[in-house]
Formats: structure tokens, C-alpha cells, sequence
């Protein structure tokens, strides 16, 4: 499998993000992840010393282990707060991004109580583990778009709207945003800051996040790429439920913007925040099928099948104002776009065997840069 290994240097821009991780620890948990890996690439690129925390890989292939990135990295469960606590006094980041996460919906009727313990048992030990590591100056939880009340209302979500959950997967991670809340006023007051702690914590929620490298079971684009490597219909759940579809490194830019805010002691960061696609790309799931049929020939529909199961919300959208105009984060690719990085991605692992996440990464940056 060809893959390359470089830095951003020769892209111009050594000082994406104030260039504030270059040589800086950074705990990632959740590493082995689908959003966990790509993050663990970007970081390395920026020049961090990256140490990561997560479960082995639960997929083969897996996205993580095919980087075969040079990353110190703790294969434990995040509910094990001793472990946790352990490895991150001897790491000692100074900034910490909160990954790791059950993060499947139809799992989480399956498995509820596992799903309670990782999302919010799992976040709780994360911010205890930092209260006892002076070295923590950033913390960013990342939680979902599914943390709210979901009313599925015409108009997106706001970063002030009354948290909640259907399903037990959405209701831990609101769960998850109230636990950050809570230790963000008791623990790592802002009032307080430099004088009684030298912290600040931010939670970040997400749309419906797409990319290569993503062989997770019950997720959309897996389930297609599963179904056309496998010469087999692709049947499909909800095709008319509407979601906020965005390329993985659209929240993954948000994350280390935030961070880089609440490292340089920015205190008006440490808050909730929403990263979301442009309304017009909230698109239903079915138009997600057909565009990737589109760049990819192999991919077979069977046209009106739909697979049954336990209740998800047909719609949902996010109002990512705030980031806009106060972070001064914006989508950088379009739905289109991001369904045609993503298609290729997967055609060029299956058909070429190559690993084209560097690259697309560079791209990104790139276009970033651009807009």
C-alpha cells in the first residue's frame, strides 16, 4: 500500500494556526477512530508530539493502523480511570482533544449501558484525569449534533438550545455537553482563570461527518463502499432523512482552531460549539447514495429497498453562526465536494491501493487557504 509521510512546509504556511503545535504535546483519545485518525495525521504534519489513548482498532481494514503514523499510542478503555489518569500525568499535553466515544446510534439500543459508561463515565474520567495534570492549559470535548432536544424543526440547532436525546447514543452525549458544563463552572471557572487553575475547556458538536478511511458498521457512506466492494445492492435506512453532511476535515479545522484559541488563554472560547455544513447541504440520505453512484460506477442501488430499525430522527440541522463569526471557522467544501473526496478516497485504496489521506489533506488546507 503506497502512502507518504511529509510536512506542510512546503505548502508555505508553517504558521497554520499560529503554528502553536509545533513541538507541543497534544493528547488525542479516540485515536484509532475514524475522525481520531485523520486528526492524529493533521497534528503530526503541524509538528506536535502526539500521544494517543484509544480501544485497538475495531475494523480491518482500519484507517489508523494504514497511516502507520510514528505516534506513541495507549491501547485502553477510556472508562479505566486509573489507566487514563496514569498515562496523561506521564504525557503531560498541554492540550487535549476528547475523541473517544460508543459512536453508533442502533448500537446504543443494543448496548445502552456501555453507551452511558463510554460517552459521559468515559468524559468525566477524561476532566478529572486533566484537573490532576498542571500541564493541561486546552481542553476540547467533541460530542454530536445529536446532543440536542430534537424537535425536527425546519430551522438548525444553536449552541443555547435545550440539550436531549431519543436514543440512548444522542442522550449521552447531551449527557456528555452538561458533565463538560458542569466541570467548565466548577472546576475551570473562567473567572477563576489564572488564579486558581491555568484551564479552559470548550465541547464541540459536529454534523454528519463523511470521509475515507471510515469502515464502521450502521454508518451510511461504510455500509455503500461495504455493498460495492462486496459486488452487492446497497440498501439503505431513512433515504429521506435529511442530515448536515460535511467532509471530516471540515470539524476537524474547527477542533484545532478552537484549541489554539484556548491555548493562547483566549477565555471567551471556552465554550459550546457548533460545526456544521452551509443550510443548503443538508441534504436526505438517499441524495447522498445517488451522488456517490454517480462518481462511482461500481455502486449498485437497489431502488426503493430501505432497511428497517429503531427510531432516528429524519431531520437535523445546525446553526454554525457563532463559529463564523466569533472563531472565524467556515466550510471550506461544499457537499458535492465532499462527497467526491470521499468517493475518491475509496477508489483509490480499492482500486489503486493507495492512501491518498496526506494528500487530500494538503488540498484542503489549500482551498482553505483560498476562500
Amino acid at each position: 500500500m503506497e502512502f507518504r509521510h511529509g510536512t506542510l512546509e512546503g505548502l508555505g504556511i508553517v504558521k497554520l494556526f499560529n503554528d502553536i503545535y509545533r513541538n507541543r504535546p497534544v493528547f488525542i483519545t479516540g485515536i484509532t477512530g475514524f475522525k481520531g485518525s485523520w486528526m492524529a495525521l493533521w497534528l503530526a504534519k503541524l509538528g506536535a508530539i502526539v500521544t494517543g489513548y484509544a480501544l485497538k482498532p475495531s475494523t480491518d481494514p482500519n484507517h489508523y493502523e494504514l497511516l502507520n503514523l510514528n505516534i506513541i499510542t495507549h491501547y485502553e478503555d477510556i472508562r479505566n480511570d486509573e489507566k487514563l489518569t496514569n498515562i496523561i500525568k506521564k504525557s503531560s499535553p498541554e492540550i487535549v482533544f476528547h475523541l473517544a466515544a460508543q459512536p453508533l446510534v442502533r448500537y446504543s439500543y443494543a448496548n445502552p449501558k456501555e453507551t452511558f459508561e463510554t460517552n459521559v463515565i468515559g468524559t468525566l474520567n477524561l476532566l478529572e484525569a486533566c484537573r490532576k495534570c498542571e500541564s493541561v492549559k486546552a481542553i476540547v470535548i467533541i460530542t454530536s449534533d445529536k446532543c440536542y432536544d430534537n424537535k425536527e424543526w425546519l430551522w438548525p440547532y444553536r449552541e443555547s438550545e435545550p440539550l436531549g436525546g431519543y436514543d440512548p447514543y444522542s442522550a449521552s452525549k447531551g449527557c456528555a455537553e452538561i458533565l463538560t458544563s458542569c466541570y467548565r463552572n466548577s472546576f475551570f471557572n473562567i473567572d477563576d482563570f489564572n488564579k486558581k487553575h491555568t484551564t479552559l475547556v470548550a465541547s464541540c458538536r459536529a454534523g454528519n461527518v463523511i470521509g475515507g478511511g471510515d469502515w464502521s458498521k450502521d454508518r451510511l457512506v461504510p455500509d455503500i463502499i461495504r455493498a460495492t466492494v462486496n459486488g452487492v445492492p446497497v440498501n439503505i435506512r431513512n433515504p429521506k432523512a435529511i442530515r448536515p453532511w460535511q467532509y471530516v476535515l471540515e470539524p476537524l479545522q474547527g477542533y484545532l482552531l478552537l484549541a489554539q484559541k484556548l491555548f493562547q488563554k483566549e477565555i471567551k472560547y471556552a465554550e459550546a460549539w457548533n460545526f456544521g455544513p452551509d443550510d443548503h447541504d443538508n441534504k436526505e440520505v438517499g441524495q447522498v447514495v445517488e451522488k456517490i453512484k454517480d462518481k462511482w460506477d461500481k455502486v449498485y442501488l437497489n431502488t426503493g429497498s430501505t432497511v428497517s430499525g429503531p427510531h432516528e430522527a429524519h431531520l437535523l440541522k445546525l446553526d454554525s453562526s457563532k463559529a463564523k463569526m466569533i472563531l472565524g471557522w467556515k466550510p471550506v467544501w461544499c457537499f458535492d465536494k465532499a462527497i467526491e473526496m470521499t468517493t475518491n478516497w475509496y477508489k483509490s485504496y480499492y482500486e489503486d491501493n493507495r492512501i491518498i489521506t496526506e494528500e487530500q489533506i494538503d488540498a484542503y488546507i489549500h482551498d482553505s487557504i483560498q476562500k
